[in-house]
């Protein structure tokens, strides 16, 4: 996927701000669990995010890209990586731990 960051997502020193970054991360991974449970009558909680602030970047577009670790039936653990797509940098990463409850009717 992607998203594009511009003079909202700034912090006051004129780059993108960490969050932005930590929220992407969490929105991607917890997408791909859902989708890995949705069949099941189950969905995915975040229990963890780890973002890592690589380089800067202040507007233009972000390729996001998640990926599962591990897939287990109460858990899962996902990769997630957000690129420059002029260069291919890496801007930041993160890995998001995830619990599989059951979907309270």
């Amino acid at each position: 996927g992607s998203v594009t960051a511009d003079e909202r997502h700034h912090q006051p020193w004129g780059i993108v701000h960490g969050g932005l970054y930590a929220a992407v991360i969490e929105t991607f991974a917890t997408t791909g669990a859902f989708e890995a449970v949705r069949g099941c009558g189950r969905q995915a909680v975040g229990l963890a995010n780890a973002t890592d602030l690589l380089r800067p970047h202040r507007t233009g577009p972000l390729q996001v890209v998640a990926v599962p670790i591990q897939q287990g039936r109460t858990q899962q653990l996902w990769q997630v990586e957000i690129r420059r797509p002029g260069d291919d940098k890496l801007i930041a990463r993160g890995q998001v731990c995830l619990q599989n409850v059951d979907v309270e009717r």
